[in-house]
């Protein structure tokens, strides 16, 4: 149906910078929205950010560091990652879900495709 797959994570020293990408493979849909999560070790996995006909929408931790984008085709999302932290580590997926069909895009319960994920490490 659809596949994600996620690009670009990598070893990088705090305060450097990194951007992923995920490519949306198959017929999607006419509206969706396309999200960014993150999971670090022994935690939940949280939205970082999200892109949608309505906008978009970060999470506290890294607003004014990260920026979300898409192609002019909308089949590849980007996160621009800035400044980054050791606590922002971790794996980083791509997900979508049909616009309309949620009311939370930083809320992974709502997603329905997800990507197998990136590794991020943050040294210090």
């Amino acid at each position: 149906e659809v596949r994600l797959v996620e690009s670009g994570g990598k070893l990088v020293q705090a305060g450097g910078s990194l951007r992923l990408s995920c490519t949306i493979f198959g017929d999607t849909f006419v509206d969706y929205a396309i999200a960014w999560f993150r999971q670090a070790p022994g935690k939940e996995r949280e939205g970082v950010s999200c892109i949608s006909t309505s906008g978009v929408d970060y999470a506290e931790s890294v607003k004014g560091r990260f920026t979300i984008a898409t192609d002019d085709a909308q089949k590849t999302l980007f996160l621009e990652m800035n400044n980054l932290k050791p606590e922002d580590a971790g794996v980083y997926y791509c997900s979508v879900v049909p616009e309309g069909d949620y009311n939370d895009c930083l809320e992974a319960d709502y997603m329905d495709y997800w990507g197998k994920g990136t590794t991020v490490t943050v040294s210090s």
